[in-house]
């Protein structure tokens, strides 16, 4: 069986909070900042409104001949991306706040490309048409979701093992969206329903390490109820470390490949599940943990027998 660590480590978590506090507020300060230059993140389609008309062409069709076949239907600002898994395959959105979106722009613009490549394999596969009033309620819909997961989550923490562990499980969730949505905005990743199932996805798995390492903690209390509590992290942590490793890194590689390989389609969906990933690693290492150490009021004491 692969082992990373010979032995178990002894790396003094708890001493390291501050430093990584500090890292985590500035990353966060540099997101929050994006977002306010920005105007808030890059909605997509699904939460701003507009059209995505998904078309195939002949190979040999270039996208700066789809984009000037398209610009001539006068639509407006749009976006085109092609697909480098599936060759002639080209997605063009339309952001607009046209309710009539379907019988105006899409018309002029299928008739356009239409006319263009109706003799080299033009093909329409697909036409998506959202209007504005429900990419608002899609996107307070988003919002809900995140925050309801992450506090149930944390509530089941609380139940599950004690109060303030859900409180640093909350808190590491609020952490770990609110980064990844930064670094979204940081780098102009479009904001559509993937990246929303992703932040979720992203929720459940940083979960995922908080409830493995308070098992551990809450175990490690029970056997050495001689020990303060800042110690029963750090040797839990450590224990728990090489598992931590281990399924963050072979998570993070298969990731790796989804967002090289799986094609710009889904870019934005690996994206965001590996900074989740990188994050929610982090966070349950060195913000979750910490935080109920800090805060849970026993001063290092030993948290209720159990």
């Amino acid at each position: 069986m692969l082992e990373i660590f010979p032995n178990t480590p002894n790396i003094d978590f708890v001493r390291l909070r501050r430093p990584a506090f500090i890292l985590s507020a500035l990353l966060l300060v540099a997101g929050f900042a994006s977002l306010i230059a920005k105007g808030g993140p890059n909605y997509g389609i699904d939460f701003a409104g507009g059209l995505l008309v998904h078309v195939r062409v002949d190979h040999g069709v270039t996208i700066d001949e789809i984009r000037s076949a398209a610009e001539s239907a006068g639509a407006g600002s749009l976006s085109i991306q092609q697909f480098e898994s599936q060759p002639g395959e080209y997605l063009l959105r339309v952001p607009t706040a046209d309710e009539q979106v379907g019988g105006g722009v899409a018309a002029k613009l299928k008739e356009s490309l239409r006319a263009a490549f109706g003799a080299r394999g033009y093909e329409e596969l697909r036409t998506e048409i959202v209007g504005p009033q429900v990419g608002r309620d899609l996107r307070w819909r988003a919002v809900l979701a995140l925050v309801f997961s992450t506090v149930i989550m944390g509530i089941y923490i609380a139940l599950r093992f004690d109060f303030w562990f859900g409180v640093g499980a909350a808190v590491a969730l609020f952490h770990d969206v609110l980064f990844t949505v930064g670094a979204l905005s940081i780098f102009n990743v479009e904001v559509d329903l993937s990246v929303l199932a992703a932040l979720l996805t992203v929720v459940g798995y940083s979960v995922n390490d908080t409830v493995v390492v308070s098992d551990r903690i809450r175990e490690n209390l029970h056997k050495e109820k001689k020990k303060g509590l800042g110690a029963v992290i750090n040797e839990s942590l450590n224990q728990t470390l090489a598992r931590t490793l281990l399924t963050g890194g072979t998570t993070f590689f298969v990731l790796l490949t989804l967002f090289f390989v799986g094609g710009g389609v889904i870019h934005g969906f690996a994206f965001t599940l590996l900074v989740g990933l990188v994050i929610g690693t982090f966070s349950s290492i060195f913000i979750a943990s910490p935080v109920v150490e800090m805060w849970s009021g026993h001063g290092g004491a030993l948290i209720g027998d159990r």
